[in-house]
């Protein structure tokens, strides 16, 4: 029987500053990425990306935005990995230095682009940077192999 994973990814911008929150995660996909994580059962996606915020960066979030989504599907057990993506630059607390996950930090949009970046990271940033897209899909499997950039041999669809 196929599973189904459902997580989150949440960019947090300074309205003043325009920097972004991100965090430099140390489990799982390491590298630059923006705060996110898992969504409970018995939970709501927003519900989920706002306490992953709060628990990653101490940070409450509010007036969140959905801005897109990507699926990953999995095409030898039909597994399914999706990915919420939300946004928003109303933010109240105190920032934490670092939890389990990670250091936590803002950082210029620009700064961001020459950061060691977690996988995949920079095909998502259209998502939250702009309206073109609100849909990654991905076909994937344990077997495929890599380029020879050491990348896996993916193909994201955009839509």
């Amino acid at each position: 029987m196929a599973k189904i994973e459902l997580t989150n990814m949440v960019m947090v911008q300074n309205p003043e500053t325009k920097e972004v929150l991100v965090q430099r995660r140390i489990q799982y996909w390491c590298g630059i990425s923006f705060p996110g994580g898992h969504v409970d059962n018995g939970e709501s996606f927003y519900d989920s990306a706002a306490r992953e915020v709060k628990e990653e960066t101490g940070l409450t979030v509010k007036s969140l935005k959905f801005c897109g989504c990507v699926h990953w599907h999995n095409t030898e057990n039909n597994d399914k990995y999706i990915v919420f993506f939300y946004k928003t630059d109303e933010y109240s607390g105190e920032l934490l230095e670092a939890t389990e996950e990670g250091e936590v930090f803002f950082t210029d949009l620009e700064s961001l682009k020459n950061m060691k970046l977690s996988p995949n990271f920079d095909k998502y940033l259209s998502l939250f940077l702009s309206d073109e897209h609100f849909e990654i899909f991905c076909n994937w499997n344990e077997k495929m192999k890599e380029n020879c950039n050491g990348e896996p041999n993916w193909n994201f669809e955009y839509r």
